[in-house]
Formats: structure tokens, C-alpha cells, sequence
């Protein structure tokens, strides 16, 4: 993948962007690049998940938005796009701990598996994405890339998630889900933040303690690589 020609934009919030709720808020904006954490379907204990559901709660109420309400994402719609922001980055921090905990079945941390994800990732690099790092982690996956301004969050992640789920179930001889439908993303403001989550992605299998067979990292050169800042 050395002769891929790489572009990365940034979020500009004076800019167009869309925003859709799922367990957590996803912004989006045409031609800006995203971290992405994926994972599998039982990487976090159901016990850890609904504490994160209550401590989620109890922050909205804080922002007084009742949790209850069917419509509270038009509420937090509202709020100043900086608290948005942060409230979104702190609950995604949280379960991001949980999921370096390792829990679950932990299939990709087995190279034959590990590299079907690692090779999906990499078939399309440069035609509808440009990547800025990947790691493979037992039980769930970060991505860094910029994705084709054709291409929307949702479609790639799902595409990704579809074709990795069929070949490691063949693979493995297994049936029914593999990921967590829903997905954890960023969008990445400027150099410095896109610097910050490449560090996160290199530093990741060190924090877990893996050894080197138990994930696969790719981080490419992106000395050339040409960056929008407007």
C-alpha cells in the first residue's frame, strides 16, 4: 500500500454536518476523517453495559434532559455543540476501557482471523477511504481514515462489519452475530487530534499487554499524505 496517494480532512464546525443517535450521538460530515471502534457482540458484560446506561442517565439529567423522554435526542440536539461533544467523547471513553479489558470469546486475536479484517480493511484503501492506521485487537477494532465524500459512515461501517462477519463465521464454523451493530466514532478536528488518535491506536495492544501474535497494527507512512485544513 505504499503508492496509495492519501487525504485527510478535518471537521469544521462552521460546515455542514449531520448528527443521528443511536447508544451514542454520530456526527458526520462529507470529507472528514473519523476514528472508528467496532466490536464484537460480547465484548462487553451486559452488567457493565447497564451501569454505563445508568451513569449515562443520570449525566443527561444533569443537562436536564430526561433520559425517558422518546424524543430526548431533539433536546440534546439543542445543547451547545462543544458539551455535545464532550459528553459523547466521555461515555465512548468509558466503554472503551471496558472493551481493553478483553472479555468476550476474543476470535480476532487469532491471525487467521485477524487478517481477514486487516486485509477487508485494506482492499479499498485509497479508492473509497484513505487510511491513517489500524489496529486488530482481540475483541474489537479502531480504525483512522478519511473517508471517499461518496461514502457515508454508516454504509462503510456496515460494509466492513458484513463481509468480516461472513468470512470469520465460515472460517470459524460459526453461525449467527459476530459485531455489536452499533459502532463508536469520532470525528477528527485537526493534525494534532489525528496525531493523538494514531498514538491511541500504536500504544493500544501495549496498554492490553498482548503479545505480538494477538493483534495485527498497521500504521502507514503518511509523510506525503496531504491534509485539508479548509
Amino acid at each position: 500500500m505504499s503508492n496509495v496517494r492519501r487525504q485527510f480532512g478535518f471537521f469544521d464546525e462552521k460546515q455542514e454536518y449531520s448528527v443521528s443517535y443511536g447508544v451514542l450521538p454520530h456526527w458526520e460530515q462529507p470529507g472528514a476523517s473519523y476514528f472508528i471502534t467496532y466490536r464484537t457482540h460480547d465484548s462487553i458484560p451486559q452488567t457493565a453495559f447497564e451501569l454505563w446506561q445508568r451513569q449515562r442517565a443520570d449525566a443527561l439529567r444533569r443537562l436536564e434532559i430526561d433520559p425517558d423522554d422518546p424524543n430526548w435526542t431533539s433536546a440534546f440536539g439543542r445543547l451547545n455543540w462543544g458539551v455535545r461533544r464532550q459528553f459523547a467523547r466521555q461515555f465512548a471513553t468509558i466503554l472503551e476501557a471496558s472493551l481493553d479489558e478483553l472479555h468476550g470469546a476474543c476470535a480476532l486475536r487469532y491471525p487467521n482471523v485477524s487478517n481477514v479484517v486487516a486485509e477487508n480493511l485494506l482492499h479499498f484503501d485509497g479508492m473509497r477511504y484513505s487510511l491513517g492506521g489500524f489496529v486488530v485487537m482481540p475483541n474489537h477494532v479502531h480504525v483512522l481514515v478519511c473517508l471517499d465524500r461518496n461514502v457515508t459512515l454508516k454504509e462503510q461501517c456496515r460494509n466492513w462489519k458484513h463481509y468480516q462477519s461472513c468470512q470469520i463465521n465460515s472460517l470459524l464454523g460459526n453461525k449467527g452475530r459476530l459485531w455489536q451493530p452499533e459502532s463508536f466514532d469520532h470525528l477528527v478536528r485537526d493534525g494534532d487530534h489525528f496525531q493523538k488518535f494514531r498514538k491511541y491506536i500504536q500504544n493500544n495492544p501495549v496498554k492490553s499487554r498482548l503479545k505480538e501474535s494477538d493483534f495485527r497494527l498497521y500504521l502507514p507512512n503518511i509523510q506525503n499524505a496531504h491534509f485539508v485544513t479548509d
